[in-house]
This record gives C-alpha cells, sequence and structure tokens, in this order.
C-alpha cells in the first residue's frame, strides 16, 4: 500500500474551530481543538511553515505560533499580512477576520487506521453523507 493510501486527509475544521484578531498589520488566528484527541496531530501539522506557505500569497514577513496545550489550543501570529491594517488597506477584509477560515481549510492528514477511534469526536457530516 502506498502512503497516500493509508492516510486520509480532512480539513482542519473538522478538528478543530477558530477565530481571528488584528493588531494594525498584525493578524492572531486562534485554532483550538474541537476534543483534546486532535491536539497532537493539529500541533504536528499546522507548524509555522506550513501556515507561512498557505499565505505566500500575502508575504508575512514573520509567522509565529504560540501553544496552548492545557486548552488544545493554539494561537497564529501573522506580520504584515492584512494590507497596512485597518486604516491603510483598501480590501474587503481590512480586519482579516476571514484568514482564520483559510487556515481551518487545511488539509490534515489522519493514520487510516486511527479514523475510528477519532470519527466520533469529528465536527460537521461524515464525507460519505
Amino acid at each position: 500500500m502506498s502512503e497516500a493510501s493509508n492516510t486520509l486527509s480532512i480539513p482542519l475544521y473538522r478538528l478543530a474551530h477558530g477565530r481571528t484578531g488584528d493588531k494594525g498589520n498584525r493578524s492572531n488566528i486562534s485554532v483550538i481543538a474541537w476534543h483534546p484527541t486532535f491536539w497532537k496531530l493539529i500541533c504536528e501539522q499546522v507548524s509555522e511553515d506550513a501556515v507561512r506557505a498557505l499565505f505566500a500569497d500575502r508575504r508575512p514577513s514573520e509567522v509565529k505560533r504560540y501553544l496552548l496545550p492545557q486548552l488544545q489550543a493554539m494561537n497564529l501570529v501573522l506580520d504584515d499580512v492584512l494590507d497596512g491594517g485597518v486604516n491603510d488597506a483598501l480590501n474587503l477584509d481590512s480586519h482579516g477576520k476571514t484568514l482564520c477560515y483559510r487556515v481551518l481549510q487545511m488539509p490534515i492528514r489522519i493514520p487510516a487506521e486511527n479514523m475510528p477511534q477519532l470519527q466520533p469526536y469529528l465536527a460537521g457530516p461524515a464525507d460519505n453523507e
């Protein structure tokens, strides 16, 4: 079996929810696991490098990740992604409120053998519905 057939890919929003805030030209994106079972997978795959690649078109000058393991949450801080911030940006989302949805669309790879124990805790409809 190939590695691809041993893993399933599901969007992060099935494992977590998030919120976004802003301060000037900086976006703060929180990712909070729906269940502690998902925390390790989220930490492994929602890395600074993965988030930097996800926002490559916005050219963040820095991406920092702060882990809050007691809450099974993380705060992602992206500098220089809001086109100058609320007072300078001409885009429709000058606060960057929609940026957390971009993160929540990230594909998360789950080993197929782990899926039965994770399935009861996944948010949203099953893929076959």
